[in-house]
């Protein structure tokens, strides 16, 4: 494997596509690539295989989809598909099918989308519709393939998106299967946001020869003000309750370790004022789509979640992520606060850490290479996180906008203040 240096990208031009795929990407409003698009697309557009390391938010799907849609733009004989998305979760093949529709609106580029927890017979019937493109998650797609409702024998191209949290879902044993289902003779575009070992044994079976292009980094992006409050459990709602009334947060997600936890704080938040909507496995598909339609359309603004939404969710006007209970492990960190300070903008991310998270934060600082700038609320309880030999930067700020901690990266949201409500006020309670 070979890797490229980043150069500055200029406009969508240097690409040389179609005039539909052009005329679509101003539609949408696209002006300058970003680093992954600029780096990967020009090998994908010679047929080459390409490995994208990159975080989530950073314009990974455009990086795959327009050099599909420019291959597909060729006349060719209605048939099988021809390309193979696969993504680890519903949300995010919906979120891909629809950046695709979009970039392919002038064209006459088919997709479908198949994954679990609808009826199989509507995705049966899309499939007979013949899509050049289909978008699917692995499960799903065994499944159609074993009733032969799908047929992978003339896909020229296979994507494999977000492939670490594929990994972390369980799905390498699915991934093997499909594999074998596929042509040898076709290119391969692999992007994860970060490489554990099965995930580079899987990139070298598969990539042949590949395009590199590494911009994924454990660190969270810069455009993120991410900090931590050393909290007893019992003080954690009043702590969430004064974070959410200050005056930059506009829309918040709040992580929580479980389902029934998710349920209880969103019932909670709503008595208490805040237009809230919860996120969890036990949700039907209809329901998770309705939350995340409320949620994008502001009619709620808080989503409280598990780690379904962690990956995938591409909500860009979230201006606060909120760790109610901390990840699982270290990489989920990153990933689950990279739901704010998507596509270039600013986000603030708050991680609430009690005495027994000590465990996570000084495996999660040793990943990140520098300890996460400690914070304080005057009148919040707080508690002791930090051995006395540890690493300590506490900053102490009143009421008033967030993220102005002093410590590293503590300025990332200046400047950018909306208009919310007090906790209790001007907020539609539903």
């Amino acid at each position: 494997m070979t890797s490229l240096k980043i150069s500055t990208p200029a406009g969508f031009d240097q690409f040389g596509l179609g005039a539909p795929i052009e005329r679509a990407i101003r539609d949408v409003g696209f002006e300058t690539p970003r680093a992954i698009q600029a780096e990967t697309i020009p090998a994908a557009l010679a047929g080459r295989d390409v490995l994208g390391l990159a975080q989530t938010g950073t314009g990974k799907t455009a990086a795959f989809a327009l050099p599909i849609l420019e291959r597909l733009l060729e006349p060719h004989q209605p048939g099988d598909p021809r390309a193979l998305i696969l993504a680890p979760t519903r949300e995010l093949a919906q979120q891909i099918d629809t950046e695709l529709r979009r970039l392919a609106s002038f064209t006459r580029i088919r997709t479908a989308t198949i994954y679990g927890g609808v009826a199989i017979r509507t995705q049966i019937a899309a499939l007979r519709r013949r899509p050049e493109i289909i978008v699917g998650c692995p499960g799903r797609v065994l499944d159609l393939i074993s009733q032969r409702a799908l047929r992978l024998a003339q896909v020229e191209v296979l994507v494999l998106d977000e492939a670490d949290h594929m990994f972390d879902l369980g799905f390498l044993p699915d991934l093997r299967r499909i594999l074998a289902a596929l042509p040898r003779r076709r290119q391969n575009l692999l992007f994860s946001a970060t490489m554990p070992r099965a995930i580079r044994q899987l990139a070298d079976e598969v990539l042949n020869n590949p395009h590199v292009v590494e911009l994924a980094s454990a660190a969270p992006a810069e455009t993120i003000d991410h900090a931590l409050y050393a909290v007893p459990e019992h003080a954690k709602r009043d702590l969430l309750e004064r974070i959410l009334a200050e005056d930059g947060c506009e829309s918040a997600i709040v992580f929580t370790r479980t389902k029934h936890r998710a349920r209880r704080l969103a019932e909670q938040l709503e008595k208490s004022g805040h237009r809230t909507i919860a996120l969890q496995g036990n949700m039907s598909q209809s329901q998770r789509d309705r939350a995340m339609q409320g949620f994008r359309s502001r009619r709620y603004d808080v989503l409280v979640a598990t780690d379904i939404a962690a990956r995938g969710l591409d909500v860009r006007s979230v201006s606060h992520v909120i760790n109610f209970d901390v990840p699982t492990t270290p990489v989920a960190y990153t990933h689950r606060i990279g739901r704010t300070g998507r596509a270039e903008r600013e986000g603030v991310a708050r991680t609430f850490v009690t005495g027994e998270d000590r465990t996570w934060l000084r495996d999660t600082e040793r990943m990140l290479g520098a300890a996460i700038p400690r914070l304080q609320i005057q009148g919040v309880a707080s508690e002791s996180i930090d051995s006395p030999t540890g690493p300590v930067r506490t900053s102490h700020h009143k009421r008033g906008p967030a993220g102005r901690s002093g410590g590293p990266r503590a300025h990332a949201s200046r400047g950018r203040r909306g208009r919310r409500g007090a906790a209790s006020g001007n907020r539609d309670s539903r």
